[in-house]
């Protein structure tokens, strides 16, 4: 796959890098580093780690203003819900952030762009990325704003379905289950198409690259998608 140009990147972020050079290494993976022998490239590796500790500072601090009610074990478990590796591989497909990343030929071939593994650590080196090219945190707090922190009810519906639907089927004596409807593509890039059954009727279709990622969807679906948590946990199986 060739990699798309990162002005559409930068477009759809809303931030033209000053550096161009920070950004190339936030989207390159350590197969492709290594593969090149590209001594003056660097992977992302470093500065993920550096935009990991953005975004922990500034969801803490969102989380810590929008719930003044809550305890301090209740935000970190919020917090984790948000910023942990399916919730940014989430955030980062609304981007097509997958497309702009550089991988090496055996990454490349096993699927890499869509793994959760790698999308979620390219997000956060991106954040790093611009908090050294801007110099400062309003430029990623920005950014974590309109693609991580956005459309908070909806988001946390999405990452706590399995949960969610689990712990109210359960009130009401039921039990989940997911089945395979459908398995496709080959072994590197296979997709499954999964549905959640509640006493033998699907109540929710989903899919994804993977088991777990479909069966999140399905979930998803059962909670009726966009509506919030609240509404969805009220409206199913009552």
């Amino acid at each position: 796959m060739i990699q798309a140009p990162l002005e559409v990147l930068e477009e759809r972020i809303g931030y033209r890098f000053r550096d161009r050079y920070l950004l190339e290494c936030a989207l390159t993976h350590t197969s492709f580093a290594n593969e090149q022998k590209i001594q003056t490239l660097k992977d992302y590796e470093r500065i993920e780690f550096l935009g990991d500790a953005v975004l922990e500072m500034i969801s803490s601090e969102f989380l810590y203003r929008t719930y003044p009610g809550k305890k301090e074990g209740e935000l970190t478990k919020l917090r984790a819900s948000l910023v942990c590796e399916p919730a940014l591989a989430y955030c980062a497909r609304d981007i097509s952030l997958g497309s702009f990343i550089r991988l090496g030929r055996g990454e490349e071939a096993s699927g890499g762009r869509e793994k959760d593994s790698i999308t979620s650590d390219v997000m956060e080196a991106l954040i790093g990325a611009m908090y050294l090219d801007s110099g400062g945190i309003e430029v990623p707090r920005q950014f974590i704003m309109t693609f991580i922190l956005s459309d908070l009810e909806d988001k946390q519906l999405f990452y706590d379905a399995k949960s969610i639907l689990q712990e109210r089927a359960q009130r009401e004596g039921h039990d989940v289950r997911y089945e395979i409807l459908e398995e496709s593509g080959p072994g590197h890039q296979k997709r499954f198409r999964v549905a959640a059954i509640i006493e033998g009727r699907h109540c929710g279709v989903g899919e994804g690259r993977s088991k777990k990622a479909a069966e999140q969807q399905a979930a998803y679906a059962a909670l009726g998608g966009s509506r919030t948590r609240k509404q969805a946990q009220e409206q199913f199986l009552s």
